[in-house]
């Protein structure tokens, strides 16, 4: 089942341009959570050299909606809040999100963002949201 939940949300992030724009990539996908990683290129730096905050908030956006679409089914973000807790410097973003509780038609989840600077993970930003099941 994981497997096939994986491959399916590949090709719903394949469907979507902007994530394709930014080089996103699914690398985990199950029931109750989600992890979304992308290679920082330079065009995705602010003038200080750190990973824009649009980008680490996009793709806590992204997980956090994966981590509960996992659980609703077709889903989108109805709200979601993002902190900040240090400069992202590094080669690589992975956003780890999970969903702490569902009912019907929504769920709230919670999602970590990492920078990776040669094998270390360094927390960067933590956000929380309520996904909603279209339809």
């Amino acid at each position: 089942m994981s497997d096939d939940m994986l491959e399916f949300g590949r090709k719903v992030l394949a469907s979507q341009p902007f994530s394709v724009l930014l080089g996103t990539e699914l690398v985990a996908f199950a029931k109750g959570g989600a992890e979304l990683a992308l290679d920082l290129r330079p065009e995705h730096l602010q003038q200080h050299g750190f990973a824009h905050g649009g980008v680490v908030s996009y793709l806590a956006d992204n997980a956090l909606t994966y981590a509960g679409g996992s659980v609703l089914g077709d889903s989108l973000t109805l709200e979601y809040k993002i902190n900040y807790l240090r400069p992202a410097v590094g080669r690589r973003l992975v956003a780890k999100a999970r969903v702490t509780g569902s009912g019907k038609s929504q769920a709230v989840c919670h999602c970590d963002v990492y920078v990776l600077d040669g094998e270390a993970e360094k927390l960067c930003a933590t956000a929380q949201g309520t996904i909603w099941k279209v339809g």
